[in-house]
């Protein structure tokens, strides 16, 4: 072989070397990533949620039972209307089990139901149950947990059959609850019913239903008071009257006397905020104030009053009341209005 060919060959063999090799760079190519991800650690530690803000939670504190049903009465309506759940057994049970809204669970946390938390997601609270300690679900507002009532219930298999029950059989569904569980007190169905009767709760149930009912006597006077601060001096509040004036609004009335709008609302059976002129409002103001001194208020006579009470009351003689008031006597009647300044 001649020098030519030999050089010829070795050109030929370097050249498929080259080939090859180039061959597989491109198929590793294939599988090699373009880049390689940088991937970056934060450092920290997850915060313990009891430490993470949440909104300051709406207290009410009733005087009474009829306060309690009277400011619920509504949303028991509605949600009976939504979900199918007589009024009055969810009042009866909002009742018992908070209470009337007194009970300390209900106090802290708005669970008037006792609803324990379960799969819950959001804010809770411990209490001691059935066990020390167990954790119960906590609402911003107790008409929050109205609407969880109703969910818990709709959404559990064991309660489905008390949805085939006639929506008017309040005793039915009373025994229905225990049956499926959701309370072990043997006399559960037995108190529900009580409460049901003696405070005519079935009537909400025929609201709901489109039916003729007998409206509640209006006991709201005094009975729904904003809780501000748990040590006020209650003997100085009073219930009086505010007649809207050209300009006002119901939130500023609400500010004027210290009070949330929905409670104006509940205590004078508004469906709005909307007022008129020379409209006269139902407010509780504390004798004391400012605005009770500058503003012509007006006491309205509640069941059990007597002149020298209200006398005690507002700070104001007997004899001073009835000058005031052009009264010959000391009787009095529920509902009758006193002018408490000129």
């Amino acid at each position: 072989m001649n020098a030519s060919k030999i050089i010829l060959f070795m050109v030929l063999a370097v050249f498929l070397a080259s080939c090859g090799g180039s061959k597989k760079a491109s198929q590793a190519s294939k599988h090699k990533p373009k880049y390689t991800p940088k991937i970056v650690i934060i450092q920290g530690k997850i915060e313990d949620k009891s430490k993470v803000y949440t909104p300051k939670i709406t207290q009410i504190d009733f005087t009474n039972t009829d306060a309690y049903i009277l400011y619920f009465k509504d949303v028991a309506v509605q949600k009976m209307k939504e979900f199918g759940i007589p009024a009055s057994i969810t009042l009866a049970q909002g009742v018992l089990e908070s209470n009337s809204g007194k009970s300390e669970l209900a106090l802290k946390s708005n669970n008037h139901f006792g609803i324990k938390c379960h799969e819950w997601g959001g804010d809770r609270v411990y209490h001691d149950d059935d066990e020390k300690g167990e954790c119960f679900r906590k609402y911003p507002d107790p008409k929050q947990s109205f609407e969880d009532h109703s969910i818990f219930l709709t959404t559990r298999s064991r309660y489905a059959p008390l949805f085939k029950l006639k929506k008017s059989n309040y005793k039915a569904w009373a025994r229905g609850l225990k049956n499926a569980g959701y309370a072990t007190d043997k006399k559960y169905p037995d108190k529900l019913i009580g409460i049901i009767e003696k405070y005519r709760l079935d009537r909400y149930d025929n609201e709901a239903l489109g039916n003729d009912y007998e409206e509640a006597e209006d006991k709201v006077i005094a009975a729904v008071i904003q809780k501000v601060d748990t040590t006020e001096n209650r003997e100085s509040q009073i219930v009086g009257t505010h007649i809207v004036s050209q300009g006002e609004t119901l939130y500023a009335i609400s500010k004027l006397y210290g009070l949330d709008i929905e409670s104006l609302k509940t205590w004078n059976n508004l469906s709005s905020n909307e007022i008129s002129i020379g409209q006269v409002l139902k407010v509780l103001v504390d004798s004391n104030s400012t605005v009770a001194q500058t503003t012509q208020m007006r006491y309205i006579v509640q069941q059990g009053d007597t002149l020298y009470a209200i006398s005690r009351k507002t700070g104001i003689a007997v004899e001073d009341l009835k000058s005031i008031n052009n009264l010959f006597s000391n009787e009095l009647k529920i509902g009758q209005e006193l002018i408490l300044k000129k």
